[in-house]
């Protein structure tokens, strides 16, 4: 049987050239993210894009950079959400943040045959 529930998409827009204690920033989001026990994270990679300063950052021959757009994905309750925001404000020093309330539709898993 499917079920539905309600929950929060949090967002998260970075480059990939922005760092962490000298490694990406995005691998540490997704670890801290791991730790706080929330369901899961996705990063995905841009292939173009361009944020407050109008750069285009792109994958294209010629281009004059290659910091390409992030967008680290992560849906949870509402309250383990809200709960990791304060884990950003340590790390994200510039970029974009989204909150979305979402219905999740989770389907069963079949069983193997």
């Amino acid at each position: 049987m499917i079920q539905t529930e309600q929950a929060l998409r949090l967002t998260i827009f970075v480059g990939a050239d922005d760092r962490w204690h000298h490694k990406p920033l995005h691998h540490e989001i997704v670890r801290r993210a791991r730790e706080a026990g929330l369901a899961g994270a996705t990063v995905l990679h841009g292939s173009e894009g361009y944020g407050r300063s109008a750069m285009i950052h792109t994958t294209r021959l010629l281009s004059l950079t290659e910091d390409l757009p992030l967008i680290v994905i992560i849906v949870d309750g509402v309250d383990r959400v809200r709960g990791f925001l304060p884990q950003l404000d340590d790390l994200v020093t510039e970029g974009m943040v989204l909150l979305d309330e979402v219905e999740v539709v989770r389907y069963p898993r079949k069983p193997t045959e």
